[in-house]
């Protein structure tokens, strides 16, 4: 079992975010302030309240050197994520714009996991304070908390390395660096900041009022998908439209080949060009299924079918979510097409969900090369990825990760039916939710919502989100019996 020492250095770092979640909830008093909307009270409590929880656990709880205990990484990411979600449901609550603690956890999950699952039905009717806390609460964690806490804190207590890898365990470890943790994050973080005032400024230029292009940029950068209007960004222009398809391919691809790119470091960027080069391919692929389809089956004008499938088919792989036309309607290849699409997600390293381009390509080219195995038994073919061999160590976690996905999917969709969710309700929520796209099928697919859900089923989804936003194993590896032994 873990000392009660270990157990005071997993949970102090949660000061630290909760202090900047109600930071971050002070500034939703501007719009607060701007709309006359009458919820600065109610934020101005949920701040203090949270903020003094942070100072609480800061100061109370002692500071003890380094541990390399992997052990107490894991209980701290998932503690961290589920604090911050359960203090970010005070907005909602305050404000009373959730009608219950189950759907204000359910938009805080929704929100910090950036999987953009609602249960708003008409999400115009909020007070525009909590409008932009779910816009930034999606922002947020986009990034990760954990990450967001590594690039600002120089001390944690804990094993920084295996923290990081708790969280992000989608990252792009197959190539080594020599440039210090610390440094890494604080690179993606500036990126992560400018290319968000960047897509901004763009979208103000284009047209939008600064309340619409913070919030747009915000949840699509985050690739999130929450939306200030109720038929998400199917409104805006199609200029514009074009600009947030944009912000979600950048932020489905590996911040730091994004930060080498930037900087100009040409000789970096080759370390990830096959993932980036497969990430593209699905991209224009899917695009062109997709399009064509609209085209030929629903009847749309080229043009029209052009926008909306490009805009559509980058907000499905890259799990933003994002809606520019109710897909319940379009054909049914296309729908089972997205399904497979956000199981795939972005590139490793990026604020995507699912299990990640990099893997689905290390796969591939493990299937192909057991066939070509099989034709010539003694040929040394090892998988490759960037020329490099790819050790047998990481194919095993890839197909492990694949493994536990897809149990994990069959469980819940299981789990869900049993709560009286219907069959399409069901399957959609499931690869809504674990792969972090948030609409799924039927009621909760298109503009539609998760408001229906029992709350069983509610509490049940907010679970896949966390278990998509950590890879499952982050959570499952608590449950082992060899996880609370001594060592």
């Amino acid at each position: 079992m873990l000392s009660k020492q270990d157990w005071k250095v997993a949970i102090r770092p949660v000061g630290i975010p909760l202090i900047g979640e109600g930071i971050a909830m002070l500034a939703c008093i501007v719009p607060a302030l701007q709309y006359n909307d009458g919820t600065m009270l109610s934020l101005v409590v949920s701040a203090f309240v949270t903020i003094l929880a942070g100072f609480l656990l800061l100061f109370l709880l002692p500071r003890r050197s380094d541990s390399t205990d992997n052990r107490v990484s894991y209980i701290t990411v998932v503690i961290v994520w589920l604090v911050l979600v359960a203090f970010g449901m005070l907005p909602f609550l305050t404000t009373r714009s959730a009608s219950s603690v189950t759907n204000a956890f359910f938009e805080s999950m929704s929100g910090f996991t950036s999987t953009g699952a609602t249960i708003f039905s008409d999400v115009e009717q909020l007070p525009q304070s909590v409008l932009f806390w779910r816009s930034l609460s999606a922002w947020i964690g986009g990034f990760g908390i954990i990450l967001l806490v590594l690039a600002i804190v120089p001390s944690l207590g804990i094993n920084k390395h295996s923290l990081y890898t708790a969280e992000a365990s989608g990252a792009d470890n197959t190539g080594k660096t020599s440039t210090s943790m610390r440094t890494v994050v604080r690179r993606t973080l500036s990126v992560y900041i400018v290319l968000t005032l960047f897509f901004i400024a763009l979208l103000f230029f284009s047209g939008m009022t600064i309340w619409e292009a913070v919030n747009v940029t915000f949840t699509n950068i985050s690739t999130c998908g929450f939306s200030i209007y109720g038929d998400s960004i199917a409104r805006f222009t199609s200029q514009q439209q074009y600009i947030i398809a944009t912000s979600m391919f950048v932020g489905g691809i590996n911040f730091a080949l994004l930060y080498n790119f930037l900087t100009f470091r040409w000789r970096k960027i080759r370390h990830k060009l096959d993932q980036f080069g497969f990430y593209l391919f699905v991209i224009v692929f899917s695009i062109a299924f997709v399009v064509i389809a609209l085209h030929l089956y629903n009847g749309m004008q080229w043009q029209d079918a052009a926008r909306n499938g490009v805009v559509q088919t980058v907000s499905v792989v890259t799990t933003t979510g994002s809606v520019v036309d109710d897909t319940n309607l379009w054909w049914t290849p296309v729908v089972f097409l997205f399904l497979v699409l956000c199981v795939c997600g972005g590139m490793a390293g990026s604020t995507t969900g699912g299990v990640k381009i990099m893997r689905v390509l290390i796969l591939f080219r493990n299937v192909r090369n057991t066939l070509v195995n099989r034709l010539h038994p003694n040929a040394v073919n090892p998988v490759r990825l960037n020329g490099v061999p790819v050790s047998h160590e990481i194919i095993t976690n890839v197909m492990v990760i694949f493994i536990v996905y897809a149990a994990t999917m069959l469980v819940g969709l299981l789990m869900l039916m049993v709560c009286g969710v219907g069959a399409t309700e069901s399957l959609g929520a499931v690869f809504g939710c674990i792969t972090s796209y948030g609409p799924g099928l039927g009621e909760c697919g298109g503009f539609g919502s998760y408001a229906a859900f029992p709350m069983a089923a509610k509490w049940l989804c907010s679970l896949l989100m966390l278990l998509g936003r950590l890879e499952c194993l982050t959570v499952f590896i608590l449950f082992l019996p060899g996880f609370w032994r001594n060592k």
